[in-house]
């Protein structure tokens, strides 16, 4: 008998510690997030006014609409010109609050808490605004009628967080768990997905995985595919382990993240990465995420496409990264933690941007390129209004699967009708069939987003110009 109580209590101490020392929510919505991404929505920053998850969204224009003209909105556009503060920024601001009405900072703030583009002064003023808005909007109200939409989308969430095995993180990264891990389901986020983390005077601290809505079924409520969203909760949770690495040596990074930065700088644009710090943590959390992969026995093909994604995304580098994550996982007994390993990081990037140039050209030479246009000469300026057909010609066979075709940047009025887009019987060429009127200049631009070689290799953007007779 006192063996069976020895036992259990034992048991029970065993799962005590084990709930003390990791810490993990399970997902759920957090108004401070939603109200933020309520407030930049109706002030117009794109990469908050998506409409994917339709049914929410349109709650959101009819209950919010008639405030846009809110002196908190104006507000948030002055700041969004002068610093731009707006993707990550914005998130860092709704974890870095206290709970409503009264949003009181949960740290101290300073022109670089909760991040640097807000700045103190505008941080303050912010929340001063922000009380009033939550009060004459009658935030409290919407969020109690869509009480149960948060529920239902969080539950629908669960399987996606039930794969994810968390404990690989501590092995991994090799750092004790004493935060607190928060699975945040966004729904007004649309595919923006973030790792913010707040850091606490006593030492503690949040991680939050901030992972958008941006699928829906044939209800309109949020659907959570398993390959999509799986890959983004165990990328968003990286960068939790990877930011501050960045941060604190900052110095030692610096030289050699401009330098690579300098050579990919348009690709990181496009994804919002705007600073070389940015693209050095991106490139961190991606290669952590292939190795995340190859420990749990991914098939082979989804680690190659997942590498060649981030080839094409710009991270030229990330093959050879992959393999230094690698060195420091078979040198453990050397370095118990990522956070030791870090100055063969710095030298690892070093060595990156030393070679950048160079993994470039390899990189450009596998893009299937653009020979030429069947119908005219790229910049002609007599071409026949009355051809049907636009067929540009590649150098290699392609994917053959989807097309990418933009407007040029003077917009829609230099863009022909397009009413039909076919790729050739072997696949290397593309054919626009067209309408043209006369003595009309016209502008497109043949974009890499879908179009790309076999082994899913993007072209780079072509510009196509030419003018009727």
């Amino acid at each position: 008998m006192k063996k069976i109580i020895l036992l259990l209590f034992l048991l029970i101490v065993t799962i005590s510690f084990s709930q003390e020392n990791q810490i993990i929510e399970k997902p759920k919505v957090d108004e401070r997030i939603e109200l933020l991404s309520i407030v930049f929505r109706l002030a117009e920053a794109k990469e908050y006014n998506s409409k994917a998850f339709k049914i929410y969204t349109d709650k959101i224009e009819n209950h919010f609409g008639k405030y846009k003209n809110h002196e908190l909105i104006e507000f948030i556009k002055k700041i969004r010109e002068e610093d731009g503060v707006g993707f990550n920024a914005t998130m860092n601001m709704a974890i870095h609050l206290g709970s409503a009405p009264n949003f009181k900072p949960l740290v101290k703030f300073s022109n670089s808490i909760p991040e640097e583009r807000w700045k103190k002064k505008n941080s303050l003023k912010f929340i001063k605004l922000l009380r009033k808005f939550y009060a004459d909007s009658e935030c409290e109200k919407f969020f109690k009628e869509n009480s149960e939409l948060y529920r239902k989308t969080s539950s629908d969430f669960l399987p996606i967080y039930n794969e994810l095995d968390l404990n690989w993180y501590k092995s991994f990264y090799g750092k004790e768990p004493n935060e607190k891990f928060i699975i945040v389901n966004a729904l007004g986020n649309g595919t923006g997905n973030y790792g913010p983390d707040i850091q606490f005077k006593n030492g503690k601290r949040e991680v939050y995985a901030i992972i958008g809505t941006w699928k829906v079924d044939s209800l309109g409520f949020a659907k959570f595919d398993k390959e999509i969203y799986f890959s983004t909760l165990l990328h968003e949770f990286n960068h939790s382990f990877i930011n501050y690495l960045t941060e604190i040596h900052k110095t030692e990074l610096e030289k050699s993240g401009k330098e690579i930065f300098e050579v990919v700088e348009e690709q990181m644009n496009k994804q919002s990465y705007g600073k070389w710090e940015i693209m050095i943590n991106e490139s961190l959390v991606r290669a952590s995420v292939i190795k995340y992969m190859k420990d749990h026995n991914f098939e082979k093909n989804e680690i190659e496409e997942e590498t060649q994604e981030q080839l094409n995304r710009g991270f030229l580098w990330i093959n050879e990264l992959v393999i230094e994550l690698e060195n420091y996982e078979n040198n453990r007994d050397k370095y118990s933690t990522l956070e030791n390993y870090m100055p063969n990081l710095i030298l690892a990037f070093e060595k990156y941007a030393k070679e950048i140039k160079t993994f470039e050209k390899k990189f450009d030479e596998k893009r299937p390129k653009v020979k030429s246009i069947a119908e005219f000469v790229n910049n002609e300026q007599e071409v026949n209004n009355e051809i049907k057909t636009i067929s540009i010609n590649f150098d290699r066979t392609l994917y053959g699967k989807g097309y990418s075709i933009n407007y040029s940047k003077e917009g829609k009025e230099y863009f022909p009708k397009i009413v039909k887009v076919n790729y050739s019987e072997d696949k290397k060429t593309i054919i626009l069939d067209v309408e043209l009127e006369s003595n009309k200049e016209y502008k497109l631009i043949i974009s890499g987003k879908s179009i790309k070689s076999i082994e899913k290799i993007p072209m780079k953007d072509y510009q196509i110009n030419f003018k009727t007779k």
